[in-house]
């Protein structure tokens, strides 16, 4: 079993379906095979070898052969398995182009991290992920109300997007302050215009937050000013499933988006867990230990190594788009290697490439540097949050920071670390 935070699940998930969804064939020869948790592997084996059967009757002699090679491919795959694995099993088998017009034979499998519930296969021009595209959405769903004399909003957090559902704005009768009979008209039609605004906020969150009779949060935050908010969640036409799921009534000085923002924050210790809240809170205590020059943290790709090595990073910092590539490259009189860090464009600087002497260092191996991290991030003890610019606080990170940095266990001194090889660390 994967030791692996959800975040990182995520985020490798993404990466596989982005790459698969990029690869392109000659022809009809790309194989999708979704399985769901359950399916029968000898099922699919008898499906797979009718379809063999079928593909030896094209026409083209080039197209019947690729595909009859991808089918082949895949039953190999399967072969692999006495049964489905419990999340279920997804396999991509045929010949792609390359960058530089080649083809290239691709053979996937793998079990996701949650459960496959949707069967497909398919031979295409292209691998279809669409049975997958949940695996990029956090199980975790939390519905917002947010209410006040002016309208209502209704919106969902999911780990880091807020989807704002619906809202609808609304104008109250005041108070009227003469007296007589008018006093007592006015306050009867203020009275049923609150009452039908009840109504509605209480059929809208009906309408947001259950479907098909079944609630699609894990739980719900209502926010709000005045005694709105409690008349809503105290109302006999609050729908008693939704009343069960409230987790936290919070006062908020705004309706509208501005409110929805102010309650995600108030709400940030009963949803600990949403990775949104997590990134604003991780951010804000790198930025509490930079303007109190703790002396705790380190930002960018040199400092921030250089404590890896050390063992002292407690958490490694990084954006999810962060575009540095990751060199293993070797002097080829010394056989001395050496790790550069560069962007893309920075590589065509040959000053990066070239020994003392001038000669040409061999480029052993070229990978994503986050892709590498992802991989290896363990072995220094450290633990990794991948971020996004999607907050203020991550944009800032991102922007501000070059989207690499850490929290750290001890105070690190760089300046008594050598700075010759500097160059690499752009």
């Amino acid at each position: 079993m994967s030791t692996d935070t959800e975040e990182i699940q995520i985020w490798k998930t993404k990466r596989l379906l982005k790459s698969l969804e990029s690869a392109r064939g000659g022809g009809t020869s790309m194989i999708s095979l979704v399985i769901p948790a359950g399916d029968k592997i000898a099922l699919n084996r008898q499906m797979l070898n009718i379809e063999y059967g079928t593909a030896s009757n094209i026409k083209s002699r080039v197209n019947r052969l690729s595909v009859l090679s991808a089918i082949t491919s895949t039953l190999q795959k399967l072969k692999l398995y006495n049964r489905t694995p419990p999340n279920g099993l997804a396999i991509y088998c045929g010949e792609i182009l390359t960058d530089d017009g080649k083809q290239k034979k691709l053979n996937i499998d793998f079990e996701p991290h949650l459960p496959i519930k949707q069967k497909l296969y398919l031979c295409d021009s292209r691998f279809h992920t669409e049975p997958l595209r949940y695996l990029l959405e956090s199980n975790n769903r939390y519905g917002f109300i947010i209410i006040d004399g002016n309208g209502a909003l209704f919106a969902i957090l999911t780990g880091k997007t807020t989807k704002i559902i619906s809202q609808f704005g609304v104008c109250l009768p005041k108070k009227h302050g003469r007296g007589g009979q008018s006093a007592l008209r006015f306050a009867r039609l203020r009275l049923e215009a609150r009452r039908n605004y009840m109504r509605k906020v209480c059929e809208m969150a009906i309408k947001s937050f259950i479907h098909k009779d079944v609630i699609i949060v894990k739980g719900l935050i209502v926010g709000g000013s005045a005694d709105l908010k409690t008349e809503l969640t105290k109302s006999n036409l609050f729908d008693g499933r939704l009343k069960k799921m409230i987790m936290q009534i919070v006062d908020i000085s705004y309706g509208g988006e501005n409110g929805l923002q102010q309650a995600i924050q108030l709400a940030s210790e009963t949803l600990g867990s949403v990775r949104l809240v997590q990134e604003k809170k991780l951010l804000s205590k790198y930025y509490n230990n930079i303007a109190q020059d703790t002396g705790m943290y380190s930002f960018g790709i040199k400092d921030t190594f250089t404590s890896l090595e050390l063992g002292a990073v407690e958490k490694l910092i990084i954006w999810e788009e962060i575009p540095e590539y990751r060199y293993l490259v070797r002097n080829p009189t010394t056989l001395e290697e050496d790790t550069l860090y560069l962007k893309p464009g920075e590589e065509s600087n040959p000053i990066h490439f070239q020994t003392e002497d001038g000669l040409a260092k061999e480029i052993l191996n070229k990978e994503s540097l986050l892709d590498w991290l992802v991989e290896n991030y363990k072995q220094y003890g450290a633990k990794l949050e991948i971020i996004t610019d999607k907050s203020s606080e991550g944009n800032q990170f991102c922007m501000g920071f070059g989207g690499f940095g850490a929290l750290l266990r001890w105070k690190v001194d760089f300046d008594v670390f050598d700075e010759d090889d500097e160059e690499y660390y752009l």
